[in-house]
């Protein structure tokens, strides 16, 4: 290939369109903007939220309560949930969802004690309740933060 044979891609330079150029370019006088009203007007249009002078919806609405945007969501599992596991299982974020116990695993899996337990696992995730932490080690399975 050589420079003078270098091209674009047929259809990717569209000719560019000149608005408001005379009646016989078909798009000329109001050049699309209709007759009058504030989109004819220079300075383009309005901006978004903008109601026309009237107080915003967003400014409206009182503002309620504190939202931390920082906090840690847990996906959470219960104890009675990890019955479904074999004897001497690794449960980690990945097999329990694979189990499909869960669908995503946030910022990391809590384990509450809601359920009992009956097999010996080996449960690594982020964080335990202190009752789930504690019936997990009564049946001899071992409770690890990862």
């Amino acid at each position: 290939m050589k420079l003078h044979e270098l091209a674009p891609a047929p259809g990717a330079n569209a000719e560019s369109y000149r608005r408001g150029r005379g009646h016989g370019s078909g798009n000329g006088k109001t050049a699309g903007k209709g007759h009058k009203g504030q989109k004819a007007r220079s300075g383009g249009s309005i901006r978004p939220g903008f109601e026309g002078g009237q107080m915003p919806l967003q400014r409206q609405i009182p503002k309620r309560g504190f939202k931390n945007i920082f906090a840690t969501q847990y996906a959470i599992v219960n104890v009675g949930d990890l019955e479904i596991f074999e004897n001497g299982t690794v449960v980690n974020e990945q097999t329990l969802v694979e189990a499909g116990l869960l669908k995503k695993t946030l910022d990391g899996v809590k384990v509450l004690g809601n359920g009992e337990l009956t097999k010996q696992l080996t449960v690594e995730v982020a964080a335990f309740s202190e009752s789930a932490k504690q019936k997990i080690e009564e049946v001899g399975g071992k409770a690890e933060v990862k």
